[in-house]
């Protein structure tokens, strides 16, 4: 997701499959502060992004209402921009003294619903960057569960930081710890995606992992930004994605998609790849074909027509440059989750058409005044120029005559 501004427990193989067929049962994290009853895991996987105080924030009770969809991911926590090793949102508004996420939350948390938190991203400082070792960098991590009762987290781990060798030593690390430590909490790790599935860092990044005994609920890979076009280039990286997860981890072809994940980006995307809701249906498809983990995108802010239209002119992080009604791709989480998105879609809101702003008539015309090239008058409620010279003849008589028609008045 490179543009953010406009961006489990360990299991068994055989566990894994059964998960992702079936998905997963709910828990209680009781120690967790504010904890809810969990969701099934197949909503947390089926979360798109969602930055609560940034990028004109949708009001996620409406897209709830508009879509059926439970989840949301939070984006994103990152280290201080001033430097420390704390979480803060968007690297300036520390998660101790938040209110405002946390009313989010509660919104979300009122009608059913319930989210994971995003690290990382593409912009800002990383924690894993920030904290000096896995334990510091988790300790970190655990204070946002803990305020917020989590249930879910995602690990966005991309440039410039998976370029890092000790950042991601921190962060597959950090990772690990908060499995073992929080019970049945659902991990994801989302890196870049390229065409061969991911790039030298991604497949360093599942080593770094390997290493570790770490396994996650799914490695989610973004297959925008690098030369696609279209879904059918998003499945093929998805395919050889599932041959690098079998290469590395020594598992079979159904173990390696039950720990695979996709997140996508709607509409246009940074390097001016268009994907429509087509797109993701076929994308869709394919997750559900091959019971892979997870399905999201980047990103609910974006899940809007642009106002104008621009018909994929410009990226941005408010609106996603193609056409669509509100919250079209939300509805394709909700079919990956299990449930059915309402029958009839939102309409979207209509464009104000401008009034327009009312002309004054001139002076009436009359048929005994003299008239020369540039004299204005009124007629028939309309405003009139004279061309050159002319008496008596009455505006608009004739299609050739001394008269422009200047509109309504």
């Amino acid at each position: 997701m490179i543009d953010k501004t406009l961006p489990r427990a360990c299991l068994g193989a055989a566990a894994a499959v059964a998960l992702a067929a079936a998905g997963a049962t709910a828990f209680v994290a009781g120690s967790a502060s504010g904890a809810t009853t969990a969701l099934a895991n197949r909503w947390y996987a089926a979360a798109p992004y969602l930055m609560p105080l940034d990028n004109d924030p949708p009001d996620p009770a409406a897209i709830m209402d508009a879509t059926g969809l439970k989840a949301f991911q939070l984006a994103f926590v990152l280290a201080p921009n001033g430097g420390g090793c704390s979480p803060t949102w968007d690297g300036t508004a520390p998660v101790s003294s938040d209110t405002a996420v946390q009313s989010v939350i509660n919104t979300i948390r009122g009608k059913g619903g319930d989210v994971s938190v995003s690290i990382g991203g593409y912009g800002g400082t990383k924690l894993g960057q920030a904290c000096s070792d896995p334990a510091s960098t988790a300790a970190a991590y655990q204070q946002v569960i803990t305020k917020y009762g989590l249930h879910a987290i995602d690990f966005d781990l991309e440039e410039p930081e998976y370029e890092n060798t000790a950042a991601i030593h921190n962060e597959i690390g950090a990772a690990k710890i908060l499995q073992q430590n929080n019970p049945g909490l659902y991990v994801s790790v989302t890196t870049a995606g390229t065409a061969d599935g991911t790039g030298w860092f991604g497949k360093q990044m599942l080593l770094e992992a390997k290493s570790q005994g770490f396994t996650p609920n799914n490695f989610s890979i973004m297959p925008f930004d690098g030369g696609f076009n279209g879904a059918a280039s998003q499945t093929s990286a998805l395919t050889n994605f599932n041959s690098i997860l079998q290469s590395t981890f020594g598992w079979d072809q159904a173990t390696a998609y039950a720990h695979e994940g996709f997140s996508g980006m709607n509409g246009r995307s940074d390097t001016g790849e268009i994907f429509t809701q087509a797109d993701f249906q076929t994308v869709l498809d394919y997750a559900t074909g091959h019971h892979m983990d997870r399905f999201t995108f980047w990103s609910l802010n974006r899940d809007r027509q642009c106002s104008p239209p621009d018909n994929g002119g410009r990226t941005s992080g408010t609106c996603s440059s193609v056409a669509q009604n509100s919250w079209d791709f939300a509805a394709y989480s909700v079919k990956f989750a299990g449930a059915t998105p309402p029958t009839t879609p939102p309409t979207p809101t209509p464009t104000p058409t401008p009034t327009p702003t009312s002309t004054s008539c001139k002076t009436a015309w009359s048929s005994s005044a003299v008239y020369t090239a540039g004299n204005e008058v009124s007629y028939g409620k309309h405003n009139w120029k004279a061309k050159w010279w002319t008496q008596n003849e009455v505006p608009g008589a004739s299609q050739w005559g001394p008269w422009q028609d200047e509109g309504a008045c």
